[in-house]
C-alpha cells in the first residue's frame, strides 16, 4: 500500500510564503513524475506544478516565477515553495505521484489527502 502525506498548508497574508511537503511511503519500487494540483471552491482541479523523475519542471502560467517545485528522491518527497502568494491561490492543494509499487508492476497514479492553503488580502 502506498500513501502520500502532505503538510505545510495554512493561513497566510497576501505577499507571504508557504512551503508544502509531500512524502510518499509504503511499497515503492520507483517514482516517475510528481506534482501538485489545486482545487478552489466551485472550480475544477488544476495542475500547479510538475517535476519529472529526471528533474524537469513545468508550471501553470498563473504561478510561474512565484512557485518552485523540487523533489528529494532519497526520501521520496516533493516540495512546493510558494512565494508572493495571492488571494486567488487559495485552494486545497493535492500531491500526486506516478509510482511503480514493485518491479514488473505497472505505474499507478496516487493522490494525497489535500492540504488547505488560504491567502488573506
Amino acid at each position: 500500500q502506498v500513501q502520500l502525506v502532505e503538510s505545510g498548508g495554512g493561513l497566510v497574508q497576501a505577499g507571504g510564503s508557504l512551503r508544502l511537503s509531500c512524502a510518499a511511503s509504503g511499497s515503492i519500487f520507483s517514482i516517475n513524475a510528481m506534482g501538485w494540483y489545486r482545487q478552489a471552491p466551485g472550480k475544477q482541479r488544476e495542475l500547479v506544478a510538475r517535476i519529472s523523475g529526471g528533474g524537469s519542471t513545468g508550471y501553470a502560467d498563473s504561478v510561474k516565477g512565484r512557485f518552485t517545485i523540487s523533489r528529494n528522491n532519497a526520501n521520496n518527497t516533493v516540495y512546493l515553495q510558494m512565494n508572493s502568494l495571492k488571494p486567488e491561490d487559495t485552494a486545497v492543494y493535492y500531491c500526486n505521484a506516478e509510482i511503480r509499487p514493485h518491479w514488473g508492476a505497472r505505474v499507478y497514479n496516487y493522490w494525497g489527502q489535500g492540504t488547505q492553503v488560504t491567502v488573506s488580502s
